[in-house]
C-alpha cells in the first residue's frame, strides 16, 4: 500500500510538473509576437539541443557536471518581446530568472539556481550601432567585449571603450558591475562612460533612461543588473585613443629584486600620468636553478609612443629599468589582443564568444589602502612557495580618473584612497583538484586580512564570491545581506535596497547574492530590527 501511495504521489508531482511546463509555454506564445515561433527558441531538457545550448556559455568548468541544477527551460530571445514574455511568465508559473549574457559569472549565478527557474541566454542579443561622429555605440547586452572592441575599430583607430581584458565577457554583465580595465585610469570604468539603456521590468516593460528613472539607471551601472531586471542594451561613450600605444611585459623574479620592485610599484603606480596604466601579476614559478621562486609581471598598455614612455618611466618608476627592446608599439585594438594573451592572433579573434580554452577556477578579491612593507610581502611570498598550488594575485591600480569620481556616482565605490585591487585567480585543471584549490584560494585570502581594505573589507561585484555571504532565500533580510553586500558597495548599498524596494518590491529578480528590497524596520535601533 505504501509503495502505491509513493508511486501516485509521484505520478500527481510529474503530472503537475509536465503541466506546468506546456502551460509555460503557452503563456509565451500568448505573450509574443505571432508572427514568429517562441517554440524554436525555447529548450527543455527534451530538446536534442538543450546541453549543448546549455553549456555554450559556461565559462567555468565547476559549473557543469550531473550535480549542477539546470534550468526547466534556457530561452534564447531574438527579440525584445521574447524578453517580456519572459518575465511576465515566469512570475505567473513561479519560475526563477537567470539572464546570461556571456556566462562569465564567478559563481555560475547566470545560469544556476536551486530553486525552479529558466535561464534567458542573450547569445542572439548582440548588435552594436557604432556612431564614431557622436562617440556613442549602442551596444545589445549579449555581445562580447571582444566584439565591441572590433566594431569600434571597424571605425576608427583613433576610438576605444573602458572595459575588460578578457575578450569573451557579455558587456551586459560587466558593464552591470562596474567594468575595471586599461583605461580605467585615464577614463573611469565601464559604467562611468554608459550614457542611456534599454532595460526590462520586473512587470516586463521595456524602459529607457528617461523612462526608468534617474535612480534606476544608477542602480544598474555598478549595482548588478540582474538585481533588478533584464539589461537588453547599453549606449556607451566612446573615449579618444592614440594611433599607437605602446605595450610591454618585464618579468621579475625575487632574486631580480622583485620585491622591492612591488614595493615601489605600490607605492606609486596610482599615482603615475593617467596615460601609463600598469599592473602587476604575482605567482610562484619553478626557479631557474630548479626551486621555487616568486615571479612579478609587470604588464603596461600606455597611450602613446615608445619615445613618449620611456622619459616618463625614466621619472616616475626608474628602479624596473625599462628599455626600448622591452616596448612595442601597435594600435589601441591590438593592445587588447596583447592583453588577453592573444597577441598574433587576427583581430577577428575579438569576435568568438567562448574562450580558446575552458577549465576550473575560482576568484576572489580586495582592495589595498596601505603599501604592503617589504618585510611583509616577503612573509607572503613565503606562505605561498610553502604550498603546492596557490592562487595568482592580479593587481590593478587606482588613482587618476577613478579617485576624481564621486563614490556615489555609481554604485562602485572602491575610489579615493585605493591603491590597487586585487583578484586572487586560482585555476585547476580537472575536478580531482577542485576541493584542495578552493581550500588554497581561501587560505590566501585570510592569510591577506591584515594588509587589505577594512570596515568593511572591500571586495569587487564582478569577481562574485559566495565565500562572503548569501541571500539564503527569497526572505533574507537587509541587515543579513550586508554581510556580503557592504563589501562590495558600502554605503551604496543602502540607495541599491531603496531602489531594488521600488522597481521590485516582491523581490523576484533573486539570487544567492541580489540585492534585497529594503524595508524601513531593518534599521530600528537594537536587535530587534534585524532578520
Amino acid at each position: 500500500f505504501l509503495l502505491i501511495h509513493l508511486f501516485l504521489i509521484s505520478s500527481v508531482l510529474t503530472a503537475t510538473a509536465d503541466s506546468t511546463s506546456e502551460n509555460f509555454v503557452r503563456c509565451l506564445s500568448k505573450k509574443t509576437d505571432t508572427s514568429s515561433s517562441i517554440r524554436s527558441i525555447v529548450y527543455s531538457p527534451t530538446n536534442s539541443s538543450y546541453t549543448s545550448v546549455l553549456e555554450f556559455s559556461v565559462q567555468n568548468l565547476m559549473f557543469i557536471s550531473s550535480a549542477t541544477p539546470k534550468p526547466q527551460f534556457i530561452i534564447t530571445p531574438t527579440q525584445e518581446s521574447h524578453i517580456q514574455a519572459a518575465v511576465i511568465c515566469s512570475k505567473k508559473h513561479g519560475y526563477l530568472i537567470r539572464v546570461r549574457s556571456g556566462g562569465h559569472d564567478y559563481e555560475g549565478l547566470s545560469y544556476i539556481s536551486y530553486k525552479p527557474f529558466i535561464v534567458i541566454d542573450l547569445v542572439n542579443f548582440q548588435d552594436i550601432n557604432v556612431d564614431i561622429k557622436g562617440s556613442t555605440a549602442w551596444v545589445q547586452a549579449g555581445a562580447t567585449v571582444g566584439q565591441v572592441y572590433y566594431r569600434i575599430a571597424e571605425q576608427s583607430s583613433t576610438h576605444g571603450f573602458p572595459a575588460g581584458v578578457c575578450t569573451t565577457m557579455g558587456v551586459g554583465g560587466h558593464i552591470g558591475g562596474g567594468g575595471i580595465g586599461f583605461l580605467m585610469r585615464k577614463y573611469g570604468l565601464s559604467a562611468d562612460n554608459i550614457l542611456d539603456a534599454y532595460f526590462i521590468d520586473v512587470n516586463g516593460k521595456l524602459l529607457n533612461r528617461k523612462s526608468m528613472g534617474e535612480d534606476l539607471f544608477w542602480a544598474i551601472r555598478g549595482g548588478g543588473g540582474a538585481s533588478f531586471g533584464v539589461i537588453v542594451a547599453w549606449k556607451i561613450r566612446l573615449v579618444p585613443v592614440p594611433s599607437i600605444v605602446t605595450v610591454f611585459n618585464v618579468q621579475k623574479t625575487l632574486e631580480q629584486g622583485a620585491t622591492n620592485l612591488f614595493y615601489k610599484w605600490q607605492n606609486s603606480a596610482h599615482k603615475f600620468h593617467e596615460d601609463l596604466f600598469i599592473r602587476t601579476v604575482v605567482q610562484a614559478v619553478n626557479g631557474e636553478n630548479g626551486g621555487r621562486t616568486i615571479q612579478v609581471v609587470f604588464q603596461s598598455v600606455f597611450q602613446g609612443t615608445v619615445k613618449e614612455l620611456l622619459p616618463l618611466m625614466e621619472e616616475s618608476f626608474p628602479e624596473l629599468g625599462l628599455a626600448a627592446k622591452d616596448c612595442t608599439e601597435m594600435s589601441w585594438i591590438n593592445s587588447t589582443l596583447n592583453i588577453a594573451g592573444l597577441s598574433g592572433q587576427p583581430l577577428e579573434i575579438l569576435l568568438n564568444r567562448s574562450q580558446q580554452s575552458k577549465g576550473y577556477f575560482k576568484g576572489k578579491s580586495d582592495f589595498v589602502t596601505e603599501a604592503i612593507t617589504p618585510t611583509d610581502l616577503e612573509s607572503l611570498w613565503k606562505f605561498m612557495l610553502a604550498r603546492d598550488i596557490s592562487p595568482m594575485l592580479i593587481n590593478e591600480p587606482l588613482g587618476g580618473k577613478m579617485a576624481e569620481i564621486s563614490v556615489s556616482a555609481v554604485p562602485f565605490p572602491h575610489r579615493a584612497g585605493n591603491l590597487y585591487n586585487i583578484q586572487y585567480f586560482m585555476p585547476w585543471g580537472d575536478d580531482s583538484a577542485t576541493a584542495r584549490s578552493l581550500e588554497a584560494s581561501r587560505k590566501l585570502y585570510d592569510y591577506m586580512t591584515p594588509y587589505v581594505s577594512k570596515s568593511p573589507r572591500g571586495a569587487y561585484v564582478n569577481y562574485k564570491d559566495l565565500d562572503l555571504g548569501v541571500n539564503q532565500d527569497i526572505n533574507t533580510g537587509f541587515m543579513n545581506a550586508s554581510v556580503w553586500g557592504e563589501k562590495y558597495f558600502k554605503a551604496n548599498f543602502v540607495k541599491l535596497a531603496c531602489v531594488k524596494r521600488k522597481v521590485d518590491p516582491e523581490n523576484f529578480f533573486w539570487n544567492e547574492q541580489s540585492i534585497p528590497p529594503f524595508q524601513a524596520k531593518w534599521i530600528k535601533k537594537g536587535k530587534s530590527g534585524r532578520q
